[in-house]
């Protein structure tokens, strides 16, 4: 009997070993599956469909509603918009598309906004069908996780998309027609004068020359206030026949914000000034696409320039489109900064051709 009460204690403290020893490998497993866990790529955020209110804006200068001509632009319409979603808000570009409803934008927080314009007649009326998402790396993650996130300017080329996003100084491809909102970035190559401009005055307008243009091909890239030795302002052409610098004249305090290209090969620059004194002030010129070449320095005529008595904000959006009846409508965006004290705006101008 007493062996066999010896016995049955080894046995069980041999069996309470086991358990424990079990427990501590079980244990060390998930200690270690738990960094794996926290590197698996996250599923892509699917975009959300979201409410836009709008204002309607029937004229543009406060001092004088009647008027409708302004320099080069005359005014169609506007509207203030809003939404109670907290991602909406800082649109700092904007592409329309040839309907001149359809369009794609982006805010400066690396998200994406997408929707359709509605017009009472020819003037803007509101927005719907409006989504948004997060503006996706190669990786399937939001940019903005990785510090990817003052996304500042937008092209079109067929079906991709050129994303520039300034802190970092770099420029993202996606292949929006395939994949919309879902698309990945993957950067490309850019010159090496491009990461070297000032951290909060880089990339903020793009604009890829189509066939039949000179330049064809090419990507070009304004920076905001990127200034050379003599205070003009750093531009470059990515890829196409021709790579390189040029410059584009400064003046008055103003920087660039946007840029787009219209059908006849005019180079359109949004540009934007801002002080306490006097508030905001806008600014469009329009610069012969013939004219661009590495080390040149390029200027042109001013189409409109508006102050703060002016139905404006924070303007950095400019988009381009023809509609059916052969006028060439130029559409502008605001960015509010995420402010309770600025507006997001779409303002619409017909623009009389040479």
């Amino acid at each position: 009997m007493r062996n066999g009460s010896v016995q049955r204690r080894v046995e069980a403290r041999l069996g309470q070993t086991r358990r424990a020893l079990l427990a501590a490998l079980a244990g060390t497993a998930a200690l270690t599956a738990l960094p794996a866990l926290a590197q698996k790529p996250r599923t892509a955020a699917l975009p959300e469909q979201i409410e836009i209110g709008a204002k309607q804006i029937s004229y543009f200068e406060a001092r004088d509603p009647q008027r409708r001509r302004f320099g080069s632009l005359e005014f169609r319409g506007g509207v203030e918009l809003t939404s109670p979603y907290r991602r909406f808000g800082g649109i700092s570009a904007i592409r329309v598309q040839a309907d001149g409803q359809r369009f794609l934008a982006l805010t400066d927080k690396g998200y994406w906004l997408r929707g359709r314009i509605t017009y009472d007649g020819v003037a803007p009326s509101g927005i719907a069908d409006a989504e948004m998402a997060p503006i996706l790396g190669a990786d399937g993650r939001p940019l903005a996780g990785r510090g990817w996130y003052d996304t500042e300017s937008l092209a079109e080329d067929g079906g991709m998309v050129y994303v520039g996003i300034e802190r970092v100084h770099q420029i993202v491809r996606f292949d929006y027609g395939k994949q919309g909102l879902l698309a990945r970035g993957r950067p490309i190559a850019v010159p090496p004068e491009l990461k070297r401009l000032p951290a909060n005055k880089g990339i903020e307008g793009l604009v890829v020359v189509p066939r039949g243009m000179p330049l064809v091909g090419t990507l070009i890239a304004f920076s905001e206030r990127g200034e050379d030795e003599t205070g003009n302002v750093r531009a470059f052409l990515i890829g196409g026949p021709s790579p390189g610098l040029f410059t584009v004249k400064r003046d008055d305090d103003f920087d660039i914000t946007d840029a787009a290209l219209t059908p006849g090969g005019d180079l359109l620059i949004l540009e934007r000034k801002f002080s306490l004194l006097r508030g905001p002030g806008m600014r469009i010129r329009r610069l012969a696409l013939a004219a661009v070449k590495p080390g040149t320095l390029v200027d042109g005529p001013t189409l409109i320039e508006a102050d703060a008595g002016h139905q404006i904000d924070n303007m950095e959006g400019l988009s381009v489109h023809r509609t059916p009846a052969g006028e060439l409508v130029l559409t502008l965006a605001s960015d509010d900064n995420f402010s309770s004290l600025q507006r997001t705006l779409l303002l619409q101008f017909t623009l009389a051709e040479p």
